[in-house]
């Protein structure tokens, strides 16, 4: 989110933005065939992923059929360093995240991965999301569990194997240790604030290329 500083910094950075945006829209993305099935039960179930600022994964999963809660926060580093400013520098281990609570009844843990590779971010990219850069903005999925972390490889095994992106997938499947939940103005923000040029350059699409993709997840 450094790009945020300054307008021009933003116009200069929308290309590169919107080209990554793009990447992540408009490849077909298969179902996972290792996945678990619909719970009889709607006992809430949690999961976490990071994919760059996460303002926009938190626009996009406020968006799917079956997800109760999504909260921007910070995973993969310690709970003393969970700060906004002290993570920017990409020196504290923490990638920008969001928890999903999600009702398991409604939506699975394979589908919520498969919106998040084809629509959130680009899966692809190294340490960076966009106009963003830096260990804070990788690609990562931080599993609760060994099920969730099955369900996590094996889903990145067949995009990779099958091609799907034009490089191998980059995200890391890494242990939950801790989700700490960001400042309260990180909250809700592409929701508060719609015309920030940030959030119309990289995020509104994200939330666009849901609704067409996964017309029958799309809440309003």
């Amino acid at each position: 989110m450094k790009v945020r500083a300054t307008l021009a910094a933003i116009a200069l950075s929308a290309a590169a933005a919107c080209s990554s945006a793009a990447a992540a829209s408009t490849v077909t993305i298969p179902a996972p065939k290792v996945d678990d099935a619909l719970a009889a039960k709607s006992d809430q179930k949690m999961a976490v992923f990071a994919g760059g600022c996460f303002w926009g994964i938190q626009a996009v999963f406020q968006h799917v059929n079956g997800v109760v809660m999504a909260t921007a926060g910070y995973s993969g580093g310690q709970e003393a360093t969970a700060h906004y400013e002290m993570v920017e520098s990409g020196t504290t281990g923490h990638a920008e995240s969001v928890q999903v609570i999600y009702d398991p009844s409604k939506v699975t843990y394979g589908t919520l991965l498969r919106v998040f590779f084809s629509v959130a971010h680009d899966p692809t990219e190294i340490n960076r999301q966009g106009p963003d850069d830096g260990p804070q903005y990788r690609s990562a999925v931080f599993t609760a569990n060994p099920e969730q972390e099955k369900i996590a490889k094996a889903y990145i095994a067949q995009l990779d194997g099958a091609g799907v992106f034009a490089s191998p997938i980059a995200t890391k499947v890494t242990e939950l240790t801790g989700f700490y939940a960001a400042e309260d103005y990180h909250q809700n923000y592409a929701t508060k604030h719609p015309s920030d040029p940030y959030i119309m350059i990289n995020d509104a699409p994200k939330v666009e290329a849901l609704r067409k993709r996964f017309a029958e997840l799309y809440k309003r």
